[in-house]
This record gives C-alpha cells, structure tokens and sequence, in this order.
C-alpha cells in the first residue's frame, strides 16, 4: 500500500513493513517531505513492533540529501538535526532494521543505511559520504556510527579522502552481510528477515536494546535475560528444543547391559633357539 505517502512505497505485512525510497526523479535523494513520511514510518513500528526493511526504487538507494534544500538551510536548521534525529530514531527501532542496497547510497543515504542493524547489497552498490566536498560534513551519524562498523581507519577514508566502497570492499569491511544478485536482492533480504522471523520477537528486542546500550554492562544484559527466563516463549521454545533433540523419560533407551572384557588366549612360549651341544648331537 503507499497511503498517504509521497515520497515511499510502503507495504504492510503482519511481521514486517517493506519501505522503499521513491523519488526516481531525484535518485531518491532525501528531503523535507520524505524525512517526514519516514517519522511516519517510525511511528508505526513504535506503535506495533515488526521488522523492517528498508529499500531503494529503481536500482538506487539514495543518492543523498536533497542539495537545493542543504543550500537553504542554516545555523538553526543545522541545531535542529533534521536528518541525524531521523536516522537515530530508525537506529532505536524496536524490532531488526534491514537495508538492501542497490546502486548509490551517497552521503545523507549512505547515513540511512548505516542506521539500519543488517545490511545486504547488490552487485553495484557503492557507499559513500562526500559532504566535505560541498563544505559540510556527514552530520547525520557517519561521523561516530561509520567508525563503530568498518573501524576508524577505513571510515577516516571514507570521510576524509573521499573513498567509495564498492560492494567487495562493504563485503569485506563488515559492512553488509552479503553481496547477491540484484535480481534476488530483496528475496535475499526477506529470507534474512524470514530467518529473524521465526526467533523469539521480545528475545529480539531485548538482544537489539542490550547490544545497542551505551554502558551498564553487565547488569543490563542479567535484567534482560531474568525477563526472558520468566517468559512462556522462552518455556515452549526450550521444551520444542528439548523433545527434537533428547528422548522423553519414557522413550529414552535403556544403556546396554555390560558385556565382560573378552578373554585373550595365552601367548604362545616361543620355541627355544638353543644349539645342541656336542655331546647331544652324538647321542644316539
């Protein structure tokens, strides 16, 4: 369904929300109007937690922010962290974020798909952040969020030297789970959701809140697990493990009874190699 919605497709399933950017005029670059139908988004998932995933129409992720809008903005729009509150907000999600990126995901886009949990690529992906070169910098999380997921090094190349990574380089860097054809990017990327899926949903949220604590370690991840430990899933889930896998008291098989060691047969006194004497050999 698209809804009221200008700038996304939207589709709603029971587990999960399928978004995808859609401005095929502008390379779905990010504006005013399609931050706000992405707070919309998020509202949703606030309201009734699902999974998500996070799409680009057309062979493009997002070519980046809007420039005509970047250019008309100031010193106060710049304090109100248009995109960065946006983006922090999709990071604290309740359920798993997944982005599949095709094609371009340049500055302000790169930035939306570094705030989603998973990512997975298509051949022709290539990530970026060349904000310096328009003299403004990647405001809306690179700066911190990029370093935490590739390491500082390879990030200070991307933001300072300008480097793209190209879908080997994310593959190798950690940066996206995997690279599959673009044919079958979104089938790989609701397989992983599918794979997420079939886990406990408030296993999920609460693995995905305590990952993503500042600090509190490890008393946040003991008070997480004592609300999972008093939970029915986690009681249906261990008991389904438990019959899979071992036999019931009634089922289970009676060891075998011991069987005596087997007795060896006494070795054989090897047969003597003593020469005769003399005398034996002259006796009749």
């Amino acid at each position: 369904m698209t809804g009221p919605y200008e700038t996304l497709l939207v589709e709603e399933r029971p587990d999960r929300v399928v978004v995808a950017l859609h401005r095929p005029e502008a390379r779905n670059a990010i504006d005013a109007r399609m931050i706000t139908e992405l707070h919309d988004v998020c509202d949703l998932l606030e309201r009734d937690p699902r999974l998500l995933l996070l799409t680009g129409h057309g062979g493009v992720f997002a070519g980046g922010a809007d420039i005509a809008e970047l250019l008309r903005r100031g010193r106060d729009q710049a304090l109100r962290g248009i995109n960065s509150r946006l983006f922090e907000r999709v990071r604290r999600l309740p359920m798993p974020t997944v982005a599949a990126v095709d094609g371009w995901a340049l500055g302000g886009g790169a930035e939306l798909a570094y705030a989603c949990d998973i990512r997975i690529a298509g051949p022709d992906a290539v990530f970026g952040n060349p904000e310096p070169a328009l003299g403004i910098l990647a405001a809306a999380g690179a700066c911190w969020r990029l370093p935490e997921l590739i390491g500082e090094s390879l990030a200070k190349q991307v933001l300072l030297a300008g480097r793209n990574l190209d879908a080997p380089a994310a593959l190798a860097a950690g940066l996206v789970i995997d690279v599959v054809p673009a044919a079958t990017l979104l089938d790989a990327a609701h397989a992983l959701l599918d794979r997420m899926a079939r886990s406990s949903a408030v296993a999920l949220r609460l693995t995905k809140l305590v990952v993503d604590a500042p600090g509190g370690h490890p008393a946040v991840d003991d008070l997480a697990q004592a609300v999972l430990f008093e939970g029915q899933d986690k009681q249906e889930r261990m008991t389904r493990f438990l019959a899979r896998n071992h036999p019931g008291p009634g089922t289970r098989e009676r060891p075998a009874p011991e069987r005596p060691a087997p007795q060896l047969p006494a070795p054989k006194q090897p047969a003597s190699t003593r020469k005769p004497s003399e005398q034996e050999r002259s006796t009749p």
